[in-house]
């Protein structure tokens, strides 16, 4: 990065947080910390939510998701629309009308204090480990585009989210991420231009998407019913519509979003606005992804896309086997890009007999370039145990900052620091929010209502919450591609507390008791079985939420009426 890009990138990051800061800096009441003005129009909400979950991960990982396997992530989307439309009409009219400020108040009203802390303190696991993830995927843009060290790269941008969350609250969030949004969508579609203009020549359009088909990239819809494949058309439509509502419909992140409109209307455009929106954005992102896949196919390409890492090895006492497999690799790429010129030559030609060789030929040449890429990982883990071997989330930053002009790259590292500030604050905010009314309220009940003391152990706990978020990242190691480790440790979380509200909506039988024991069995069926079974993550949403539907009912048939705990009493007015 030069001068213009520092001036881009600083420009462009301290004018959104300045905006938030200065139009939120008089003092605000607990309503307006928690909720904002609630005067957001239908745009605002439907931003704030998409922005909420577009994080850096979004469009740091999501291209080398794209890269690495293909199309076939967006399938992890395809019930979303349908779990929004369902959000609309159930979720959202009754939290408006009961005026709560998190989702968990009302498993307290329908049920009893031990299951609204149960479904509030999965959320905070959830989202607090999520959260140091979040933290980690930017530090891995400064750490490259750098050189600086990973673990002071970590506590510096996670202090740098904190501030700026604590100082302005869920208000200070929504105003800064229409802006947010403004600048990620100006990126992306500027290296998506970039990427354009970067393919050679001579390949068509066409050309690019039927190699990015035959090196396994464009199947973007798989029917399989094969439980222990990862993406399928059946587990994104029906394990992603769990994992999308209970995550916009439990997960206090989003439903701190939507539930500060000006009205219901308001809540319900916003969230038909990611309705409609949000396939769309992922598939691009995605594209992405696979346009830097074909692009890399003639171009030099690193053997382990972890830069950093990969030279910290390739320094070492066996820097010679490093050097060897890198130069092997170099060899066997050439040799890929030779076949793919015959394949191309062939296909242009009309020549089915040639065209079939050397497709042949290209898929053999494609695993032997991933044979020594496997050979690569393997030489990192023997050489250092705690080396991170996943290295798609640096695709699109390396590609960022090899090939855009400068300028861009300020703008793209802008668009990944613009998107990691929206929803970290998001998260943090909802983590704050959550630990002071659903946990500490209820170790500490008030004899009368104080804002001021709310507010200020709102701030202490989103401040408590950042710092745990920042130790996560210091000490995990991640092995999955960042992206889905998001939607890893989400679908093994969530399927419990949707089932909890899934409950309380539409079985007025079952008593707060009977749930509260039927949730702790249900989520700890789903942690036995996600480390003894071979199933793909999506699916842990439906049955977490079948199990504890089911064993509630069970268990409500049993439970002498006696034992049924009575409800919290309504909140005190604020």
């Amino acid at each position: 990065m030069n001068a213009l890009d520092w001036f881009v990138l600083l420009s462009t990051m301290l004018g959104i947080a300045g905006y938030g800061i200065w139009k939120t800096r008089r003092p605000a009441g607990l309503a307006t910390y928690l909720k904002g003005n609630q005067e957001a129009g239908w745009a605002t909400l439907g931003i704030s939510v998409m922005a909420t979950q577009a994080s850096a991960i979004t469009f740091l990982s999501i291209p080398g998701q794209g890269y690495e396997s293909g199309l076939g992530f967006v399938q992890n989307y395809f019930g979303l629309p349908l779990a929004l439309i369902v959000v609309s009409a159930v979720f959202l009219p009754i939290y408006r009308r009961l005026g709560v400020y998190t989702a968990y108040e009302y498993l307290g009203q329908r049920f009893d204090t031990k299951t609204r802390v149960l479904g509030a303190s999965l959320f905070l696991i959830q989202r607090g480990l999520a959260s140091g993830i979040t933290i980690y995927a930017p530090a891995i843009i400064l750490s490259t585009v750098l050189g600086w060290p990973l673990n002071p790269t970590i506590i510096g941008t996670g202090l740098l989210v904190i501030v700026y969350t604590v100082s302005g609250g869920n208000a200070a969030v929504s105003l800064t991420q229409k802006g947010q949004m403004a600048v990620i969508f100006a990126g992306m579609l500027a290296a998506f231009v970039v990427l354009l203009s970067k393919i050679p020549e001579h390949l068509s359009l066409s050309a690019g998407a039927e190699l990015a088909g035959l090196l396994g990239k464009m199947e973007a819809v798989d029917f399989s019913l094969d439980p222990t494949r990862r993406y399928t058309f059946w587990s994104g439509l029906l394990g992603g519509f769990f994992l999308s509502l209970s995550y916009f419909g439990a997960d206090q992140s989003q439903v701190q979003r939507y539930i500060g409109g000006a009205a219901l209307r308001e809540g319900r455009l916003g969230l038909m606005f990611n309705a409609l929106l949000k396939i769309p954005m992922q598939f691009f992102i995605l594209l992405l992804g696979v346009g830097v896949f074909v692009f890399a196919q003639f171009q030099p390409t690193p053997v382990f896309h972890n830069r950093v890492e990969w030279a910290r090895h390739t320094a070492g006492p066996e820097g010679a086997t490093f050097r060897a497999l890198e130069e092997k690799y170099a060899t066997l790429h050439a040799a890929k890009q030779e076949q793919i010129r015959l394949w191309l030559a062939a296909r242009h030609q009309g020549d089915a007999v040639a065209q079939a060789g050397a497709r042949t030929a290209v898929l053999a040449a494609q695993a032997a370039t991933e044979q020594v890429r496997s050979e690569a990982k393997a030489a990192l883990r023997a050489s250092d145990a705690r080396a991170p071997l996943k290295d798609s989330d640096y695709v699109f930053i390396n590609f960022v900052l090899a090939q855009l002009p400068h300028g861009w790259i300020g703008l793209l590292v802008a668009v990944m620091f613009a998107a990691a500030l929206g929803s970290k604050a998001g998260e943090l905010s909802a983590l704050g929010t959550t630990t002071t009314l659903d946990l500490w309220r209820r170790v500490f009940p008030q004899t009368r209502p104080d804002e001021a003391r709310d507010v200020n152990m709102t701030r202490l706990f989103t401040v408590l919450w950042g710092l745990f978020a920042i130790a996560f990242a210091l000490v995990a190691r991640f092995a999955e591609n960042l992206i889905e480790l998001i939607n890893i440790i989400g679908s093994l979380a969530y399927g419990v507390p949707l089932g909890l509200f899934l409950v309380a909506f539409f079985l007025p039988r079952v008593g707060g008791t009977a749930i509260f024991c039927a949730g702790l069995v249900a989520q700890l069926l789903v942690v036995v079985l996600y480390l003894t079974q071979e199933i793909s993550y999506l699916w842990y949403n439906f049955i977490g939420c079948a199990a504890c539907m089911l064993l509630g009912l069970l268990l409500q048939t049993v439970l002498p009426a006696a034992r049924r705990s009575p409800p919290d009493a309504p909140p005190a007015p604020a």
